[in-house]
Order: structure tokens, then sequence, then C-alpha cells
């Protein structure tokens, strides 16, 4: 039985027996503190709910231990628990998408190209299009290369445009292992997956493209905040620019202790 059915209990058994209050308590077990107690509104607690529930607006597929990380980063010292507790009291809690059928409407083909940086979780580069080929990959490759060295090792799917003679002979000459996963094994290649799935989740399912350039825009605008805003929970809820930006400054410090060990 509920603290507030022992509550109504007790008044219904006063009104029809007569009994004392501390009578009525004991028989149904009941303190009579807890009786008694009022719940106080908290100013504090009424503005962190709007906060929250602005939060899961904004990031409608955002569960609670993100949010209450998003608080965090923002300065607000709050306890996930409380967080949560919140949320709930709100029902705030993310739906899971139904797929729709039989629904008659135009669909454009679009083909999308992730690139993730294993270490660091970053999103290097999404490209959207109609179609991708293994020299159009290749092409993309490159311009990454101008800004950013390439990896020593690539991880790929079966896709036909990882397994063409394009992507092959341009590895071949740079020096990089290509590594293909087995057919129907998406675990070996886990993170960029589990990446996948953000952007299905958060991402594809949540606009709808008019147009190819609206779609590039779009895509293009989460990939920023995926590696710039977004909390990871594998990085300690930093986000994968912060993991980077860490990573990098921890190397030049030891290139700088090195240095000065070789003098």
């Amino acid at each position: 039985m509920s603290t507030q059915a022992r509550r109504e209990a007790v008044t219904a058994m006063r009104a029809k027996t007569g009994i004392s209050e501390r009578r009525a308590c004991a028989l149904i077990g009941l303190s009579r503190t807890v009786l008694h107690y009022e719940r106080r509104t908290c100013g504090r607690r009424e503005a962190l709910r709007g906060r929250v529930i602005s939060l899961a607006a904004q990031r409608r597929r955002f569960g609670c231990r993100r949010i209450h990380a998003l608080l965090r980063r923002v300065g607000e010292h709050v306890n996930v628990k409380c967080v949560h507790r919140l949320y709930r009291e709100e029902r705030l809690q993310v739906q899971r998408h139904r797929r729709r059928k039989g629904v008659a409407v135009e669909r454009r083909r679009l083909k999308c190209l992730t690139i993730v940086d294993d270490f660091s979780k970053e999103a290097v580069d999404i490209v959207v299009d109609h179609g991708i080929s293994g020299q159009y990959v290749t092409r993309v490759l490159d311009a990454i290369a101008r800004f950013r060295p390439l990896p020593q090792t690539l991880r790929t799917d079966q896709g036909p445009e990882f397994t063409g003679r394009a992507l092959d002979q341009w590895a071949y000459e740079r020096g990089i292992e290509l590594r293909l996963i087995e057919a129907g094994k998406p675990t070996q290649n886990a993170y960029v997956e589990s990446f996948n799935g953000k952007f299905r989740d958060e991402c594809l399912n949540e606009h709808w493209f008019g147009s190819l350039a609206d779609a590039r825009a779009i895509v293009a605008a989460w990939r920023v905040d995926y590696k710039e805003r977004r909390p990871d929970s594998t990085l300690g809820y930093r986000t994968p620019a912060e993991h980077a930006a860490e990573w990098r400054a921890r190397q030049r410090d030891d290139d700088e202790r090195s240095s000065e060990i070789l003098r």
C-alpha cells in the first residue's frame, strides 16, 4: 500500500470509528510524522526541473545521464539521482522509433559515408550523396589528408566501394593497411557501428530532408555538434574534441620532456 493510500485509510478510519489518530496510525502501520508531512516546493528544484525539460526538448534522443552531463558542463552541480527523479516525474524517457509500414511518400535515395577515428571517437567526416563509389572514397580521404595525417590502418565493411580496385590501389600507394570485416559480423567494426546507430537515431530519424543540399547542411551541423558539444559516456562524458585536444597536449608535453633529456 502506498503512503498516500495509508493516509487516506487513517482519515477514513477516524471518520467512521472515532478512534484516535495515534491508534489509527498504529493499525495502518504509518508514522504520525509521515501522516502530517507536507512537501515543500523548492525554487532551485523547480528551476532545475525547467532546465531538464528544456534540455530534453532540445535533445530529444538524450537519456537522463547525458542530460546530467550537459548540466554539469554548464556549471550546474547537481546529483544524477536528482536529475533522474525529475526526468521520470516529467515522463521524458526516450521513446523508441517505430517503423512505419505502407507510408505512401516520395523517397530520395541518399547514401552516407561515415569516417570515424576509433581513438578519439571524432567524426572526421560524413559524406552525403546519391551514390558513393570507390574513387569517390579516395577523393574524400585525400581531402582529409590535407588537414590531418592519414592512419596506418583503415577498417571498413564489405561494401562495393571498399572492396573495389580504386581504394585498394590508393591504400597500397600510401602504405596503408586495409582491414575488411567479415561479412555479417558488424561487431568487428564496433566503434563505427555504435556511431552509425547514434547518427541514425539522433539525426537521420529526426529530420526530413527536402534536397541533397538540405541533407548535407543538416548532417554537417550534427557532425560538428557531435564532435564539439555532445558528451560521450566512453570518454568520461567529455566531447571527442576535448579528448583529442587533451591527448595532443600530453603528446606535446612528452615531446618537450624528451627533448630536454636529450640536451
